[in-house]
């Protein structure tokens, strides 16, 4: 229904509208007003996001059929996925569903069909006739709108995948926010915000006065963040520096944004704070004169280990140098300044400062920041200082804890946290020991007996008033690291009396203060405010709160109270003495509970009331361990370290930092790259070995643990960043910016090159462009969002006949450059010349002292007629206009030219025309001055054919930088077909090849070099040059005899050794010497040669091998003066691995004489998973018998084999254990014999029998869902069940631990999961794991959403249906069928009856109900035992009675029939009564003469259902101990006249029915 919609879909543009069209409505109105119809037909509306639905062809029942059980037919065409790709044309356009196969409905199907009506139509009437026609038109009626929807339906799927593709997604930055200008006081700090929006994110980076910020550069002074698409800059301490433009560029795939803001440091007039170091520079009011200082002599990045000592010093000079003048000095450990200590040791010799680590440990890594300070400014320097673990004392053991802090201290516990180290020892880390130790003792005791794991742990049992120190160790399964260093002593007291102890007396100003007012006399305190829960472990929970407002109270002290949830019972934590601060630990709460806890105020005049309690708190560690780190980006820095950047954890609680590790690529082997968690997600890795290259990987830590590593970063080589160190390389902004085309609504640009690349290829280029109105320029605009390669750009979406000014910004990998100067104003116009454009993008190449390259590209604007031909023109630089001169008379196709006969030494200029039919167009731009020189060291391409006759030209550059390439060009144009030629470039040379060569490969070949001043080079190949460099290459080829294949040996028939070789060609003069160990040998008896000088293949065969036969075998090889050899060596295991091989071939030929196997002894296992033994068998006779045995006992003989297939099969059906072994078939007769075996023990077996679990795994039907009274059931049917099969039971991907409500087991060839009494807890995906000693099968199912709430109600029925009926009024124990009894006797009838609640019972008479008397007694006791007794019989006691009970759940009835007979009374008493089964037991007071007669007694059990409770359940059996012996079935009569009974005891009453799962008896006494 459409209220089941949630509401952000019903308005959204995908959201079913199939039937909202006006021809869909008007079919749909028909369809639905026909009564055959409308009976039981709905539509369903509901839709998901796109075409999400049940069923497989992408749409929901419509339930339009007009037969109940015909599917509606689907005209959707699927994919594997379930995703709509079109839909299908039935084959014809009748109400038939499908056009083969039979359903339940076929009968109805075919009497709709047309067939049937023409030939129904020849025996029916006129009615039926135009019946059957109103019926067609209303079929044609909902088919058409059901067409109409599909159709709608399926273009509106396409619709919305087209919206969801993403490259529809992608758009280019935008700000929402812009950040905004401020202008604040010096020393304050600022932050500018800001908030873009984009895909893929955009990369952020701030500029000031357009340089790039780097906050390591500046620690402590820039801090910049990104979360959520909010970008923030901090700047800490603003001074007169900061004052400057701000912006923030953001950059994506799809194109750059940036904004601006500025910020304005003011400073108050005449004010100086002294805390902070005056502006840097400044006038000295006290002396006079300006200190300028320098910092010299620096240390650098620097490494040590545990335990060592490090020294840092640098050298201070001041300016000038004043007698006794001491600068301020500072040393900052990342930001926080350092003071003297037993670890630190701070000294200013005069000149020099210097800061000792006296014993390194891993908190004392960090950046070092060394700061002079004096009364004109301050300098700074800094440098990392990295410390390695020491040595483990145990190989394995992982590294120390870092970083002991005391969190909470209090007077009967301390909370110790530390951080986790980076090294593990390779063993993961189980857990941590804490130690203290008394202060003034050095008696170390652990705190912990278990390992703990979270980094966090409340040390208990303290004296209060004493200090201690505490260390951590941490442990894995190798052993314990090295403590590690310890923390500042703390003393155990109560947070009150520590503030108070560490107050200090006021200085005495002349004053009296009041503050607060005395009080008059004790008030009772309020309840405490903002109580809070700030930490929660399993160890223990935290809770912190605020004093109560009022005042005039004294000595307020605290209560805490905690109460389990769900209880109204509070209990008092600290019952023996409140607390004094606000703020208290509790522990010894049960791990997994929720709690409520509030707090009392309390002092002399009483406790006050206690404050709101705070929310439901379970206790356990509610902080997870991070989520890995994302994408890792390496970046090249210095030659031995490089800048690691990554994606921040996301949703990552209490972050302590990030461990970064380097590996050298391939070596698979990790380090470490700092010691100490790093806050920031950019870390600087130093002490890398340059040219290696290296791969890097984060993890994230906090006190919960460590994370997931995260995908390891590409691999980058360790060299100096590009532009040689230079800060800025981004490149310098292109200029010369001119119009190549000009049409009404766009225009052309082009540019040249930067002047300075910033030393890495340029990667692309981005346009602004602006309007200009009456000279006033506007704003600027993004012409294109993605970089362009070219150095022209159409910029559209312009306006005709207005004026615009371009700009033009290079980018390169290090950043995007500043824009270029504004262009000229040019006018949006639509050219109409018919002359070509001019041409652009002109190059110069191959300068030298009299010659050199042009290049240039074709105009963009062709004029009326395409351009046939170019125009060089050329005059000297400093030559007027009118020097200008054409290089060519005659026009020229080709793009470029060669320049001669220059003069050396003079500067030219050049430019190009284009010309078409109408004549030559404009000039292009002029090139830039270019002298005719020939630089020194300039090289040209040097021709070069080998000693292998490869021909290739090589270049070779003096110049090159490490960023530099050899690009080589045919015909000045990039070379795309790479098959013809191969290059290879070697430091400062490169070569290029020519695989094939011929006279596709001839032309102009250059070569240039990119990072240099223009090296370049070409060669002309013609075809001359061609035919005499193939001549050269055959000539240095000819000597030598080529070889299709090297000397090789292999075996033949009967173990025979052959040796052989092809060459290539050989004339018919050819020469062959066979050589053995330097001996030449010839043909004999041992030795056989042959040389086929058709194909060139040379061989030698011997009959067998001899250790004799061990050496070098060498085929020597003449061909007029061409020579060759190929050599083998079988020595060692190499020959006698072919030995071998020959005598088994040998040996082998003369087996296979006789009968033998062709196919060894093997299994394999059929589909049913029996396991059949096999083997093919050949050259077999009628005489040949097969020997089966399993551990040398024969187990089957065949004397008289077919053997038609060759095939000998052994089937074992039920394999199991008692069938490991080893088999084996012997083959033989007269001829020989040949044996097979085949080892099924120990891991052959294993292997047998992961096959046969296999198809058993394979065979499994798909998980099912069932419920039952108990609970759900998950089961699975597999075709053969063994017991040895191994399957695991999972739950969310973890295994099951099995307990009395959940169970698995087997019936048959049924495997399931038993849930007993499900809750919500058990949703989720579950899984069984068939275990084959491979990957193995996984089956699973999802019950969770609306599987689970089906299952979930089906048993709750099926629980209901079982209490009713084990709740339901019964009859428990049968009544006899007929009683007969002499007049006068007294009759007692009891049975049990049960159900709960406790049945109404009601006898009846003759069919009508009869109460209790004086003559017919009714009692009804303890809700169970109905009794039935009439005191005195007479004959009109005669008749049917019945015995009616009934409760809420169900009715049921038991009858007798009591016939009365005259006869003499009898003074003897008999006691009887049947049990279970109908039997007759006799009392023990019957006398002997009344037990010869026969009696038979009856237990007929009627049960009638009730027909509001019907419930059905089966009968349970009597317990075999207490049955009694049975008699024939049938009707019994109880028909002895003299009998009498008396009663049992009660103890023999048998018990509840439900109890005791038998069924009663029911007693019968009859007494005169």
């Amino acid at each position: 229904m459409s209220g089941s919609i949630p509401f952000y879909q019903k308005h959204h543009r995908h959201y079913d509208r199939g039937y909202r069209s006006t021809e869909a409505e008007t079919k749909m109105s028909h369809y639905k007003s026909s009564s055959r119809y409308s009976a039981g037909s709905s539509i369903s509306s509901t839709r998901t996001r796109g075409l999400n639905v049940s069923s497989h062809s992408g749409l929901e029942e419509s339930k339009l059929s007009p037969v109940p059980k015909r599917s509606k037919p689907s005209y959707l065409a699927v994919d594997k996925e379930n995703q709509i790709i079109g839909y299908v044309v039935p084959i014809f356009r009748g109400s038939q569903d499908f056009t083969t196969g039979m359903s339940g409905t076929e009968e109805t199907r075919v009497r709709e069909t047309s067939a049937y009506m023409a030939r129904r139509n020849l025996f029916t009437k006129g009615l039926e006739m135009e019946r059957s026609e109103v019926i067609s038109r209303k079929e044609a009626m909902r088919e058409s709108a059901e067409r109409i929807s599909l159709n709608k339906r399926i273009h509106e799927h396409e619709e919305h995948f087209k919206r969801m593709n993403e490259d529809s997604l992608m758009h280019p930055p935008e700000f929402v926010i812009k950040p905004r200008s401020h202008t604040v006081w010096e020393k304050q700090c600022v932050r500018l915000h800001c908030t873009v929006s984009g895909w893929p994110d955009p990369r952020v980076i701030w500029y000031k006065n357009n340089v790039a910020i780097d906050p390591i550069t500046s620690p402590g002074k820039y801090k910049l963040e990104s979360r959520y698409n909010v970008h923030s800059l901090e700047i800490n301490k603003c001074d007169f520096d900061d004052t400057a433009q701000y912006r923030v560029s953001a950059m994506n795939s799809q194109g750059e944004q940036s904004a601006f803001a500025s910020v304005v440091v003011k400073r108050f007039k005449g004010e100086v704070d002294e805390a902070l170091p005056p502006p840097r520079h400044g006038p000295i009011s006290e002396y006079g004169i300006t200190f300028q200082t320098h910092i010299v002599d620096k240390f650098g990045v620097s490494f040590g280990r545990e335990g060592e000592t490090m020294s840092l010093g640098c050298t201070v000079i001041i300016y000038p140098a004043l007698h006794r003048y001491q600068p301020e000095i500072q040393w900052y450990r990342d930001d926080v300044l350092l003071t003297p200590s037993k670890w630190t040791h701070v000294h200013w010799s005069g000149d020099r400062a210097t800061l000792t680590l006296t014993h390194l440990n891993k908190e004392d890594e960090g950046l070092y920041t060394l700061r002079v300070i004096t009364k004109s400014g301050y300098e700074t320097y800094s440098a990392y200082v990295f410390v390695r673990d020491a040595d483990a004392e145990v190989e394995g053991a992982p590294g120390a804890p870092l970083d002991v802090r005391c969190l909470d201290a209090n007077k009967d516990y301390i909370i110790v946290s530390w951080k986790q180290p980076a090294i593990d020892g390779g063993n993961p880390i189980v857990g941590y020991f804490v130690d203290r130790c008394e202060v003034g003792t050095n008696h170390w005791i652990q705190c912990n007996d278990t390992p703990v794991k979270f980094a966090r742990f409340p040390v208990t049992g303290l004296v209060e008033g004493r200090s201690y120190i505490f260390r951590v160790r941490a442990v894995n399964k190798s052993g314990m690291s090295r403590p590690s260093r310890v923390s500042e002593p703390v003393a155990a007291m109560d947070p009150a009396d520590r503030l108070r102890m560490r107050g200090t007396s006021a200085p005495w100003t002349g004053q009296i203060i009041v503050t607060e007012e005395e009080p008059a006399e004790s008030v009772v305190p309020g309840r405490p405010l903002d109580l809070q829960v700030t930490e929660a472990t399993k160890n223990y929970v935290v809770l912190s709160w605020k004093p109560p407002g009022e005042k005039g109270l004294e000595g307020v002290m605290y209560y805490v109270e905690k109460c389990v949830v769900g209880t109204d019972s509070w209990q008092r934590v600290n019952t023996e003495l409140p607390v004094k601060s606000p703020r208290f630990a509790l522990f010894d709460l049960a791990e997994g509970k929720s709690y409520h806890f509030r707090v009392r105020c309390c002092n002399a005049a009483g406790v006050g009331e206690p404050s709101e309690p705070t929310e439901a708190t379970t206790v356990g560690d509610k902080l997870d361990i991070p989520s890995a780190p994302g994408k890792v980006v390496p970046t090249r820095n210095t030659d031995t370290s490089v800048v690691v950047s990554w994606e921040a954890s996301s949703d990552a609680k209490e972050l302590v930092g990030y461990y970064i590790e380097a590996s050298i690529l391939d070596s698979d082997v990790w380090e470490p790259c700092n010691n100490k968690p790093v806050k920031a997600t950019r870390f600087v890795c130093h002490g890398l070995v340059t040219g290696e290259q290296y791969v890097f990987r984060v993890r994230a830590v906090n006190a919960a643990g460590l994370s997931q590593f995260s995908p390891v970063s590409e691999p980058v080589e360790v060299k100096a960043a590009i532009g040689g160190g230079i800060p800025h390389a981004s490149p310098t902004p292109p200029y010369g910016i001119s119009v190549l085309e000009c049409v009404r609504d766009s225009m052309v640009l082009a540019w040249k090159q930067p002047t300075f690349i910033g030393g890495a290829d340029i990667t692309g280029y981005f346009v602004d462009y602006r309007e200009v109105i009456d000279g006033v320029p506007g704003k600027w605009h993004e012409a294109n969002i993605k970089a362009v390669s070219e150095r022209a750009y159409r910029v559209s979406d312009l306006q005709e006949n207005k004026k615009y000014q371009f700009q033009v910004r290079a980018a390169n990998m290090a950043g995007v450059g500043i824009p270029s100067l504004p262009s000229e104003t040019f006018l949006c116009e639509e050219w109409t010349i018919a002359v070509p454009g001019p041409p652009h993008d002109l190059q110069i190449r191959e300068v030298r002292g009299d010659s050199l390259v042009l290049l240039w590209k074709p105009p963009v604007y062709q004029g009326r007629d395409p351009v046939n031909g170019f125009y060089v023109d050329i005059k000297e630089a400093e030559a007027p206009e009118e020097a200008w001169r054409g290089v060519n008379t005659k026009a020229v196709e080709k793009q470029f030219i060669k320049i001669k006969n220059l003069k050396e030494g003079e500067t030219y200029v050049f430019r190009v025309r284009a010309q078409n039919k109408a004549g030559v167009g404009k000039a292009s731009d002029v090139t830039e001055p270019i002298p005719a020189l020939t630089k020194p060291g300039t090289k040209e391409i040097v021709v070069e054919v080998d000693d292998e006759g490869v021909i290739s030209l090589n270049f070779e550059c003096c110049d090159t930088t490490p960023d530099s390439k050899f690009l080589w060009s045919k015909n000045y144009e990039e070379i795309t077909e790479s098959s013809r030629l191969t290059i290879e470039t070697k430091a400062n040379k490169s070569k290029t090849i020519f695989n094939t060569p011929g006279e596709e490969d001839i032309g102009i070949y250059s070569c240039l070099v990119t990072h240099t001043d223009g090296a370049s080079s070409s060669y002309t190949f013609s075809t001359e040059e061609l035919k005499r460099l193939l001549e050269i290459s055959h000539d240095h080829k000819f000597p030598i005899i080529p070889l299709k294949s090297d000397l090789a040996v292999e075996l033949l028939e009967k173990g025979r050794v052959r040796f052989w070789l092809q060459a290539e060609q050989m004339t018919a003069n050819g020469k062959i010497d066979y050589v053995f160990n330097d001996n030449v040998i010839s043909q004999s008896e041992k030795y056989k040669m042959n040389f086929d000088k058709n194909s060139g293949v040379i061989e030698m065969v011997m009959e067998s091998l001899t250790p004799q036969d061990e050496g070098t075998y060498t085929f020597q090889l003449k061909d007029g003066k061409a020579t060759n050899q190929s050599s083998l060596v079988l020595i060692g295991d190499v020959f006698k691995q072919l030995q071998k091989e020959s005598e088994f071939q040998r040996k082998e030929y003369f087996r296979k004489q006789g009968p033998h196997f062709i196919e060894y002894l093997g299994y394999e296992v059929s589909p049913e998973c029996c396991v059949v033994l096999k083997c093919k068998v050949g050259n077999i006779k009628k005489d040949t018998s097969a020997l089966w045995s399993k551990d040398k006992h024969q187990i089957k003989a065949d004397e008289q084999l077919g053997f038609t297939e060759g095939v000998l099969k052994l089937e074992i059906a039920q394999i199991s254990k008692k069938d490991s072994g080893v088999y084996e078939v012997v083959l033989k007769d007269d001829r020989g014999q040949d044996t097979s075996t085949l080892s099924l023990v120990d891991q052959g077996f294993k292997d047998l029998m992961n096959e046969v679990f296999s198809y058993i795994a394979n065979s499994s039907t798909p998980l099912k869902i069932t419920s039952t009274d108990e609970g759900i059931r998950l089961y699975t049917f597999v075709s053969y069940y063994n017991d040895l099969l191994q399957v695991t039971w999972q739950h969310k991907d973890s295994a099951i631990a099995f307990s009395d409500r959940i169970k698995s087991g087997v019936v048959g060839e049924q495997l399931w999961l038993q849930i007993t009494d499900p809750t919500e807890k058990d949703t989720g995906k579950y899984a069984i794991e068939f275990n084959d000693g491979k990957g193995g099968l996984r089956r699973s199912v999802e019950l969770s959403g609306q599987a689970f709430d089906d299952a979930f109600a089906e048993f709750q029925r099926l629980q209901a249906a079982a209490t009713a009926e084990r709740n339901r009024a019964r009859v428990a124990g049968g009544l006899p069928d007929v009683v007969t009894i002499q007049e006068g006797k007294a009759l007692n009838l009891t049975c049990n009856i049960s159900g709960n609640p406790v049945p109404e019972v009601t006898w009846l008479k003759n069919d009508r109900e009869i109460t209790s008397d004086e003559h017919c007694i009714l009692k009804f006791e303890s809700g169970k035992f109905a009794s039935f007794t009439i005191t005195a019989v007479n004959t009109s006691d005669s008749g049917k009675y019945s015995i009616l009970v009934k409760n809420k759940y169900g009715t049921e009835s038991g009858d007798f029939t009591l016939d009365v007979t005259e006869g003499t009374p009898d003074l003897g008493v008999t006691s009887y009564w049947t049990d279970a089964e109908g039997n007759v037991v006799f009392g023990p007071n019957t006398p002997k003469d009344k037990l010869k007669t026969s009696v038979v007694g009856a237990k007929t059990q009627k049960r009638k259902d009730s027909v509001s409770k019907k419930v059905s359940v089966e009968n349970q059996a009597l317990d075999s101990s207490k049955a009694e012996p049975k008699q024939p079935e049938g009707d019994k009569v109880l028909s002895d006249p003299s009998v009498t009974a008396d009663s049992s005891n009660a103890s023999e009453k048998p018990t509840d029915p439900v109890e005791s799962e038998q069924e009663p008896e029911t007693q019968t006494t009859i007494t005169e």
